[in-house]
C-alpha cells in the first residue's frame, strides 16, 4: 500500500512540474480534477475536492485492467487535453 501511495505521488510530482511549465496543461489538469472530484467532498475531511477512491479504483480498471494501476503522466495529460477540448474550450 505504501508503494501505491508513493507512485500516486510521483504522479503527482510529475504533473505539477507540467503544469509548471506549460500553463495550458495546468488548466486541462484542473479542469479534469475538477470533473473527478467527490460528490460532497465539502461535508468529509480533509475537505478538498479529491476523487473518490472507489471510482478511481474502477476508472483504473477499466482503463488498465489492474484496480491499482497508476497511469503515466504522459496518458493522464493526454486525456486532460481530449476531456477539455472535448468540452468546448
Amino acid at each position: 500500500m505504501a508503494s501505491l501511495r508513493r507512485a500516486w505521488l510521483r504522479l503527482s510530482f510529475a504533473l505539477a512540474l507540467r503544469a509548471l511549465r506549460h500553463p495550458r496543461v495546468a488548466a486541462d489538469l484542473l479542469g479534469v480534477a475538477w470533473r473527478f472530484r467527490s460528490r460532497r467532498w465539502w461535508a468529509r475531511p480533509p475537505f478538498l475536492p479529491l476523487p473518490d477512491a472507489e471510482y478511481l479504483r474502477w476508472r483504473m480498471h477499466t482503463a488498465y485492467g489492474d484496480h491499482d494501476a497508476v497511469p503515466p503522466a504522459e496518458d493522464v495529460v493526454r486525456y486532460a487535453k481530449w476531456a477539455m477540448r472535448d468540452a468546448g474550450r
